[in-house]
């Protein structure tokens, strides 16, 4: 039992919806402490308004409750519930202590005597308002970059007066850099500093020095109550200062930073650790560090709670920051716990890391036309993707092939910038895809002490790039026929794709892979385990690598292979890759139930994901995690290798799906909807023609596959009319145009930006009313439907943009038969096993199709929460051919109506235009229950649905 022997019922606090600077991380660390929690038998009361996550699903606590982040929710809980003894706020982001705070300040957690655990108030207070944080650190000797604080704009003017730029501004009380920015002139200054005083809360300002080109790190701390810390992960930012770390390239363990400085440091996070208050939990803590040889080191924040980082640090190092971090909380001392993959030492140590990480954020500039797309102290990045390798070029190339933006790695690919300018401009405003270009600027013969005078990147990561320039130029001299064994292997041990070296050998793909098998040389696999192999790992989390062979002692040659294949009947769960707008943490949620429900089937589970964020990717969900790229060569690979029963595509977004065509090809059996019914779905003439079939109504639509030919299909369709590429996800490059010059415009960029592409065009149908489905089909052709939602925006607004409200209020019972009629007809023609979404245009009482989905979608886990019921679950059992429709006993419940609400992150875009279209914009949503139609709040969203829609 835990050392607190009082506390028995804990209030767990969530981060609410996704939005840029505060993404699933925080679902990741709040489900690791409910799991935490509850193995101590603690009652879990959680709160958090977020029905896409895994952390809201009923099994994770045993009072959930999806409301608003609100003090008014608090009390109503506190009030159902009085036996809390204590809240846990550093699980939930900043929001889960923002509110925290707002509710001490209201006395609220002294009127039902609750006690906050794994923080307190003052270390919250000390660490977020910066005048009181920069006193503290002057006071126990940590040296700060000059600064001041400024809660006016005529004090603020008068500081950068004193300091002169270039000039930080941040402000106080806020997440993912919000309000922040570096400024270089006067101009610049005045509107960032009215920026910054109005987003802060306390509208406060922190004005310091700008550290241009200073390194940046950040340290993950955990303390117990008896003052033991342990340091958990180094990460050090390749970019330097002046790029928010959630927008940064980073690596660890550090890679450019000398012993002495690096102790110095630790000492100095433990320090500030213990001065900012008295408290068990975890920490996360970041400095600047001056690139001379003096190394002078200057501490910009520290975090008292689980941040963005501790769930990179917690995927780099197998060591489960919030899981014990929990259990500190509750009284716990790390000499107690055990470390979670030795299952024999102890959580008193400090992991070592025998391989290297490199995380690199995913940016969705193309959904905020017109956005500021250069990286500063703002966050904009909406996920992330991690690698591991055993060396930093091995973990650079292995991110990038993660990134899914079309790019096979560096270089070798075709796609590098050959403009100077372009380059030089790139790399002077920190750009997005700045991670490639500096390659294109070494090919373009660039040198690196130029490179390096513009970006302030270090020389030695520099130097890793250029090592890869050389081998690929030495690569080229060679064909299929006459490259060598060694330099093959070599090429592949430094990340390089068979795509990427078919490039430089001018070959296919197919036949590097074969000369790869030729030569023996083929991916192993290595645990992850936290101690470099000094004590044996019981938790299979691996990732991939080459290694040269070994002769033993006997004559014997091999590689060392760590990862065991047992001879149990396996699936494979493919993830969905880094979070994006339009693929965001309802994929985590898909694959996490997944998993599960092919474990209860009695199969070996196996997860492939190399998102850092989320719980899918948690070491101890799956039976095997194979933290890699969804990426074909390193897919297949470990098809190869693990040889399962099949490959569970339909829980991955379309990231996943992407890949059922290769299995197909390749042989691997995809279990559920077959690739011939998926593509059929995707294939817009092919669908049309199902549905004609059918006598299921559809718009009038065409296809085009160039300017010219879409001019021609207007004359047939009438204005308005709905252009979309095939094969995205999240309405990428959707629009509705009303005239042929906007046709034209929008064509040409699109077929510039999608080469290749075949684009649909739809008469799009004005003023109709948009409703989707969410069904279950088995290979009998049993369908149930989950649930029929009707948007309260009208058609033609993106449905992930949309209020969706379940049921629907307002279709009568024609329609509503008519969308049942069509969701099994569709169903039942696509041949449907599992998952399929369908989306509905109703005008004049007659029912449209405009797509079907066979696949699980961004609604399915709204659903499931609504309704109370483990959809994925049932729907992954009828995929593996375990159980029909029929098997189960479907008992939704829900009083009233749930509305799923989209949050948008818009501020950090303040240029861009907000109307919203067919092209989704929003980070996340919110769940919202009404007990009727009469609610105020159902109200406001209805009588704002006919504003303009964006064409």
């Amino acid at each position: 039992m835990p050392k607190n022997k009082n506390i028995k019922s804990i209030l767990l606090i969530g981060s609410g919806p996704i939005i840029i600077g505060q993404a699933c991380e925080f679902d990741y660390s709040g489900s690791q402490a409910l799991r935490s929690l509850r193995e101590d038998g603690i009652e879990t009361i959680l709160i958090n308004s977020n029905p896409a996550t895994i952390m809201t699903d009923p099994t994770m606590a045993d009072h959930v409750y999806l409301l608003p982040l609100t003090t008014k929710s608090i009390i109503k809980i506190l009030k159902e519930h009085p036996q809390i003894d204590a809240v846990l706020p550093t699980m939930g982001g900043q929001t889960a202590l923002n509110l925290c705070i707002e509710a001490d300040d209201k006395g609220i957690w002294d009127d039902f005597d609750v006690e906050i655990i794994g923080v307190d108030i003052d270390a919250i207070n000390i660490t977020e308002d910066r005048e009181k944080f920069r006193e503290l650190m002057l006071e126990i000797g940590v040296g700060m970059a000059p600064q001041e604080t400024a809660t006016s704009f005529l004090k603020g003017k008068e500081i950068a007066q004193e300091f002169g730029f270039p000039l930080c501004i941040r402000a106080s009380f806020t997440l993912g850099g919000a309000g922040a920015s570096i400024v270089y002139d006067e101009a610049e200054f005045d509107e960032a500093l009215t920026r910054g005083l109005e987003i802060s809360p306390i509208h406060e300002v922190m004005i310091d020095k700008a550290m241009m080109g200073w390194k940046e790190y950040e340290l993950e701390l955990l303390r117990d109550k008896n003052d033991n810390v342990v340091i958990i992960c180094t990460i050090e930012n390749m970019d330097p200062m002046g790029i928010h770390t959630g927008d940064s390239i980073t690596v660890a363990p550090a890679m450019t930073l000398s012993d002495k400085t690096f102790q110095k440091m630790r000492d100095m996070a433990i320090h500030m650790m213990r001065s900012i208050g008295d408290f068990a939990g975890g920490c996360n803590v970041q400095f600047a560090v001056s690139p001379d040889e003096e190394e002078e080191i200057i501490a910009i924040e520290i975090n008292p709670r689980v941040s963005r980082s501790s769930a990179l640090a917690s995927k780099a190092t197998g060591y489960p920051i919030a899981k014990v971090a929990a259990k500190l909380a509750l009284g716990y001392t790390l000499d107690e716990l055990s470390n979670q993959i030795t299952k024999s030492t102890s959580a008193l140590f400090e992991p070592t890391l025998d391989y290297v990480i490199v995380k690199i954020p995913r940016w969705n500039f193309d959904k905020f036309e017109g956005s500021d797309r250069t990286l500063g102290l703002q966050m904009k990045a909406v996920g992330e993707v991690m690698a591991i390798g055993r060396s930093f070029q091995e973990a650079l190339h292995k991110a990038t092939q993660s990134l899914e933006i079309k790019r096979n790695g560096l270089g070798a690919d075709g796609k590098g910038y050959k403009n100077y300018e372009q380059v030089i401009d790139k790399l002077t405003n920190a750009s997005w895809d700045r991670v490639f270009v500096i390659y294109d600027a070494i090919q373009m013969g660039i040198p690196l002490s130029r490179i390096h005078e513009i970006t302030k990147i270090d020389m030695w990561y520099l130097k890793q790039y250029e090592e890869l320039f050389h081998l690929e130029k030495e690569i080229s001299n060679y064909s299929i026929q006459t490259i060598e064994r060694e330099l093959l292997l070599e090429a592949k041990q430094k990340g390089y794709g068979d795509r990427q070296i078919a490039h430089m050998l001018g070959c296919l793909e197919s036949q590097v892979y074969n000369k790869r098998r030729e030569f023996n040389i083929n991916r192993v696999y290595k645990l992850v385990d936290t101690c470099a192999a000094e004590f044996k790992a019981e938790t299979p989390y691996y990732y991939s690598t080459f290694e040269s062979e070994v002769e033993t002692a006997e004559g014997e040659v091999s590689v060392h292979n760590e990862s065991k294949v047992t001879d149990r009947k396996k699936i494979i769960v493919l993830g969905s890759g880094p979070n994006r707008i339009g693929q965001g943490i309802e994929f985590d949620y898909c694959c996490v139930h997944g998993v599960l429900a092919a474990a209860e089937c009695g199969y070996e589970t196996i997860m492939i994901n190399c998102n850092p964020e989320t719980v899918s990717t948690d070491f101890d969900i799956a039976d095997k995690l194979y933290f890699e790229p969804v990426f074909w060569e390193h897919i297949y690979d470990i098809i190869q290798h693990e040889k399962p029963e099949g490959v569970i595509v339909q829980l991955g977004g379309q990231t996943a799906l992407k890949l059922a065509e290769k299995l197909e090809r390749w042989g691997v059996k995809i279990m559920g909807t077959s690739f011939q019914s998926l593509d059929l779905a995707e294939d817009r003439g092919s669908f049309s023609t199902l549905l004609k079939k059918n006598n299921i109504p559809y718009p009038e639509f065409d296809t085009a596959e160039s300017a010219e030919q879409a001019l021609e299909v207007a004359d047939r369709l009438n204005f308005p009319i709905l252009v979309r590429p095939s094969y995205v996800l999240g309405g990428q490059g959707m629009k509705i145009v009303i005239n042929k010059q906007e046709l034209e415009e929008h064509v040409i960029d699109l077929l510039k930006s999608i080469p290749g592409n075949k684009l649909l065009l739809d008469h799009y149908l004005d003023g109709a009313i948009e409703a989707e489905a969410d069904a279950i089909c088995d290979a009998d052709g049993n369908v149930y439907i989950i649930g029929i939602m009707e948007h309260i925006e009208p058609c033609g607004i993106h449905s992930g943009d949309s209020n969706a409200t379940l049921p629907a209020f307002n279709l009568g019972d024609l329609v509503m038969q008519q969308i049942i009629d069509h969701t099994h007809t569709i169903a039942r023609a696509l041949n449907t096993v599992g998952l399929i979404n369908i989306q509905f245009a109703i005008k004049d009482d007659t029912v449209f199709i405009i797509e079907a989905n066979p696949r699980a979608s961004r609604t399915v886990p709204f659903i499931a929460k609504a309704y109370k019921e483990p959809y994925v679950n049932y729907a992954t059992k009828v995929m593996l051919g375990e159980k029909k429709v029929t098997d189960f006993n479907f008992n939704p419940k829900l009083d009233g109506y749930a509305i799923k609400q989209p949050v948008f992150s818009f501020n950090k875009f303040p240029n861009v235009n907000k109307q919203l279209g067919p092209e989704m914009k929003s980070t996340g949503e919110s769940i919202l229950f009404i007990d009727s139609l009469k609610d105020d709040e159902f109200y406001d969203l209805y009588s704002r649905r006919k504003m303009y829609l964006s064409k």
